[in-house]
């Protein structure tokens, strides 16, 4: 024995070596597609072109034809009430243990909400917050990495603008004492006595999205310089994210009135809902880069250059804030409208007429929130001074839905 292999066995190692390297090399191939953690926009319908415009428009995106489409008509169970005596509740961040934290706008708190027993317990007051009409301390978040850093995002109004802050939370210290000071993040959006949009919340590719507003003033919507009336993309420090359709910006999308809803399908898909003026509320399926009309157009458009909304509603109908994603609908918050919508979806097209659910019995509803399977979080927002609070307002519901 020499310790060398046979020349035959030899080229049968080389060659099953061969077939390993190619097989592992498209295995790697494949998953870097798949994967949307390079800090990419998320989901097939997420990618720009080159020059930072959509490359197709979601209603033709291919995949929509071999979606799976839901009933036509769904229903919806309040399964019970998980909290009442909240003070204008506006952002809400769901917890793995199932407990829930609330933002109050006007008091500028986080209050932690025990999802079995109602229980409240106030981590503290958010310090810079300048409550003023439309705006205070409005959406939350929880870090990507909340499991390890224990950091909470929030969207609020200052003195002087409206900013992103992230704080750690600090569950062992005492009730009213939790929260650590804000770490602004993100600073310079047009505030006002209204339009402040105020949604922020993390995508699958772990990036940080805002919907903000055009604080009345229409001309910022269309100018991509600045920040009122857009959906902007961050890194969870601040920076303008990566892939993002254009140069060193932080805007994703253009054209906006007011944003307050954002949510992603289960293909990666974002939907995002605006307040109309006096004629059209929409839902949109927002691709980057792309313009959705604002003030130009409100609702459907003739011209080819603005995104149509995936539906419309008269005002007085939803005047919409916070959206979620469940059985294949969204599911659509209404203030004035006093009732949740459900929008089923084909890909980006909606598959039937939305249908209307709650209206009336809870009064103005403010936030709804993915709960798992078919459930949903529903906040109501009648003590936000343009409700009729009664006994027991506001309150948080658990839903079940279909």
């Amino acid at each position: 024995m020499t310790g060398r292999t046979p020349p035959r066995r030899r080229d049968e190692i080389v060659q099953r070596r061969a077939v390993t390297a190619v097989l592992a090399a498209a295995a790697l191939l494949l998953t870097a597609g798949c994967s949307s953690d390079d800090g990419g926009p998320p989901g097939g319908d997420g990618s720009a072109s080159p020059t930072g415009t959509a490359a197709t428009s979601p209603s033709s995106s291919p995949e929509g034809s071999a979606e799976e489409t839901p009933p036509a008509k769904g229903s919806v169970k309040v399964v019970r009430t998980v909290t009442t005596g909240l003070s204008s509740p506006w952002g809400l961040a769901p917890l793995a243990d199932g407990d829930l934290l609330v933002s109050s706008r006007d008091e500028a708190t986080i209050t932690r909400v025990d999802g079995k027993t109602g229980e409240k317990t106030e981590l503290g007051e958010v310090p810079g917050v300048s409550p003023s009409g439309e705006g205070g301390l409005l959406g939350i978040a929880l870090s990507p990495a909340y499991a390890s850093d224990h950091m909470i995002y929030a969207y609020f109004t200052s003195a002087s603008d409206n900013r992103i802050v992230r704080m750690i939370y600090d569950e062992g210290k005492p009730a009213g004492e939790q929260l650590g000071a804000p770490d602004t993040v993100f600073r310079g959006i047009p505030k006002g006595e209204v339009h402040n949009g105020g949604r922020i919340a993390f995508g699958p590719d772990r990036m940080l999205y805002a919907g903000t507003g055009e604080s009345g003033d229409t001309g910022l919507s269309q100018d991509k310089e600045s920040l009122g009336g857009k959906i902007l993309r961050l890194t969870p420090e601040g920076e303008p994210a990566p892939g993002n359709p254009f140069p060193d910006s932080a805007v994703y999308s253009y054209g906006h009135r007011n944003v307050q809803g954002l949510a992603w399908d289960g293909k990666q898909r974002l939907f995002a809902a605006e307040f109309g003026q006096n004629t059209w509320d929409e839902l949109n399926a927002i691709r980057p880069g792309d313009n959705y009309g604002w003030p130009e157009a409100e609702g459907e458009s003739d011209d080819g250059g603005f995104h149509d909304p995936v539906d419309q509603w008269s005002t007085d109908k939803a005047s919409p804030s916070g959206i979620a994603h469940a059985e294949g609908s969204v599911w659509m918050a209404g203030l004035r409208g006093e009732r949740l919508w459900r929008i089923p979806l084909k890909g980006t097209e909606a598959s039937a007429a939305p249908q209307a659910f709650l209206e009336g019995e809870y009064g103005r509803l403010r936030t709804v929130a993915a709960a798992g399977g078919n459930k949903l979080w529903l906040v109501t927002s009648n003590t936000d001074g343009r409700g009729n609070p009664k006994e027991g307002d506001d309150r948080i519901l658990e839903l079940e839905v279909s």
